[in-house]
């Protein structure tokens, strides 16, 4: 499978890096027979045990406080997605790589055309949802991240494709995701690494919470998230072409950010 980061930019040896934790990770749960079909390698796993993992971010005071939830569209946090809808949640789930100029699924739980679980997957959000752009979402509680590794200190690692934090970057622009929005994931105990073990750069988002079947780790500790901030420089011309969102910005307004990071209209 190529890998999802051919066309991220940065330094080549902290892909490497960040590439070889992948492996490490996606090789440990095939090995211990945790990641469900169509298997790890490439992906956000789906793994054994997400649907406990969803029940114990659930019962979070976290969770219970979110009104409105920002969820990646991976097959790991289908569960969470679901359970979301069944609380009467409203659910803003990314489209694929962000591939459409209406980059969000807007799903809302008091008018779906099939239940929460269908509804929730992402065949079923071309039934139930509508796309929305950026500018329609409303402010979000809780965002939920896919991760292949999470750490003890909140550092995140996703698949190599850098889209779960543009999409952080795009609705922390827009003034939808602040200081207290919460971040969260829910992972395989095999995918929970040691304080300082993932490495980062200045634009990866880290998580609040990171949940396994078993627990929750609190990793909010002293640390505050900076506001997020699309990293022009961090992007190549091949991934903003890919996505419409991005590619439609002129050239000359790249640059006009306020000192909070939101793009100047």
């Amino acid at each position: 499978m190529p890998r999802h980061d051919h066309d991220a930019g940065g330094p080549a040896d902290l892909l490497a890096a960040k590439a070889a934790l992948r492996d490490e990770v996606w090789t440990a749960m095939r090995e211990a027979h945790v990641a469900r079909f169509p298997g790890a390698v490439g992906r956000i796993p789906s793994f054994t045990g997400s649907e406990a993992a969803a029940e114990r971010l659930r019962a979070t005071p976290e969770w219970a406080k979110a009104r409105t939830i920002k969820a990646n569209p991976d097959a790991a946090q289908w569960p969470v997605r679901q359970r979301a809808l069944e609380d009467g949640k409203l659910v803003y789930m990314a489209v694929p790589r962000l591939a459409e100029p209406e980059p969000f699924f807007l799903l809302d739980p008091e008018d779906l055309a099939d239940t929460p679980r269908k509804a929730s997957s992402i065949k079923g959000a071309s039934r139930s949802a509508r796309r929305v752009r950026v500018d329609e979402l409303t402010p979000v509680d809780l965002v939920v991240a896919g991760s292949v590794a999470a750490g003890m200190d909140g550092a995140r690692l996703g698949k190599g494709g850098g889209f779960s934090d543009l999409e952080f970057a795009l609705a922390s622009e827009a003034g939808l995701i602040g200081a207290s929005t919460v971040v969260v994931t829910t992972v395989h105990p095999l995918q929970v690494r040691r304080a300082g073990e993932i490495p980062e750069t200045s634009h990866d988002v880290r998580v609040d919470l990171v949940v396994t079947p078993d627990r929750v780790i609190d990793c909010r500790g002293d640390h505050r998230r900076a506001p997020g901030r699309i990293d022009w420089d961090a992007l190549t011309e091949e991934k903003i072409a890919a996505i419409p969102l991005l590619a439609a910005l002129p050239r000359g307004r790249r640059d006009e950010q306020d000192p909070e990071g939101r793009l100047l209209r």
